[in-house]
């Protein structure tokens, strides 16, 4: 990763930036076949295409999504339905956007758009306030510092 800072957004959204030395297809794969996705991110059974429904395997109850917009190698937006392992209905609606852009060194310049949260969501945006923390190559895991400061990981091949 050459460049990060986080993008100026709405109170109620998360917006971050990064360039990333690998290309747009491999950056897409991350985000899109489901065994790379869960190795970053939860397991899930992802299919790239608008209209698919599908879900992350989340810590209390599963995440349902589905696919509103699929662009391959350049974006990729999701809807994001988060309930409580009760069935609670005051989880966090929103929607997640993916921007791939590809940069003059041939690498990916990576938008992420997390809308839609609420003040009942400040947990969640402590933790993804952290920065995009993106690495497409495999690392030695590290011990995590706090619960607020989480390593995502993309594993392409």
């Amino acid at each position: 990763m050459t460049d990060e800072k986080q993008a100026p957004a709405a109170k109620d959204t998360l917006a971050f930036e990064c360039d990333l030395p690998d290309a747009p297809e491999k950056v897409w794969r991350a985000l899109t076949v489901p065994e790379l996705l869960a190795a970053w991110m939860m397991p899930n059974d992802i299919k790239p295409e608008t209209g698919s429904r599908f879900a992350f395997a989340g810590p209390d109850a599963p995440i349902e999504c589905e696919v509103l917009d699929a662009e391959p190698g350049r974006l990729l937006r999701y809807s994001w339905r988060e309930r409580s392992d009760t069935g609670d209905a005051d989880g966090l609606d929103s929607i997640v956007t993916f921007t791939l852009a590809r940069t003059v060194s041939g690498g990916t310049h990576l938008r992420i758009v997390h809308d839609g949260f609420v003040q009942a969501a400040t947990p969640a945006v402590a933790m993804a306030s952290a920065g995009c923390r993106l690495s497409l190559r495999a690392y030695k895991p590290k011990p995590l510092i706090a619960a607020n400061a989480p390593y995502l990981l993309m594993r392409a091949a």
